[in-house]
């Protein structure tokens, strides 16, 4: 028995063929800014390197601010701390940097300064929760990396903060 297609049965059959292989129930697996740590699973393998808080792709570490002329912890950085520190002790290999970072005001020693203390005090926060403190270097920008360009509190405010760099995974 011989089988002979017509080329519009021919391509409904590759269309229909295409169609079914396209619509497989392989999911990939998406990593976006608002995922949590649970549904990254606490796992660093999606992590990149020199990947940073700051943008939002150093995976659930989070960036924490500080309040104007300040390297204290406000509630909020500490409940943020807390939650960097459960993944990276649940993620032994991740090592970061923290930099501290500061608004406009003020000169620019001033400021190194400043940030290094902010810097410092993340440090410092991460050590006692548990993270083997080898694993976190520091460093100071002052006010030389401002992520907002603003000369009002909104800016000033997003520029006072602990951002976070992966450094190794």
């Amino acid at each position: 028995m011989k089988f002979t297609f017509k080329p519009m049965t021919l391509l409904a059959v590759l269309t229909l063929s295409l169609s079914l292989a396209s619509c497989s129930s392989t999911k990939k697996k998406e990593v976006n800014d608002n995922q949590t740590m649970e549904s990254v699973g606490a796992d660093a393998s999606a992590l990149e390197l020199n990947a940073d808080s700051d943008s939002g792709k150093a995976g659930p570490i989070k960036t924490v601010f500080f309040g104007f002329n300040s390297s204290v912890l406000s509630t909020s950085a500490r409940e943020t701390l807390n939650a960097n520190a459960e993944f990276l002790k649940a993620n032994p290999s991740v090592e970061i940097q923290v930099e501290g970072h500061c608004d406009e005001r003020g000169g620019v020693q001033y400021n190194l300064a400043l940030g290094e203390r902010r810097a410092v005090a993340v440090k410092d926060h991460l050590v006692a929760m548990g993270v083997n403190s080898s694993r976190i270097s520091t460093i100071s920008f002052g006010k030389e990396r401002p992520v907002a360009f603003g000369h009002d509190e909104s800016a000033w405010a997003s520029n006072r903060r602990g951002n976070f760099i992966i450094t190794a995974k």
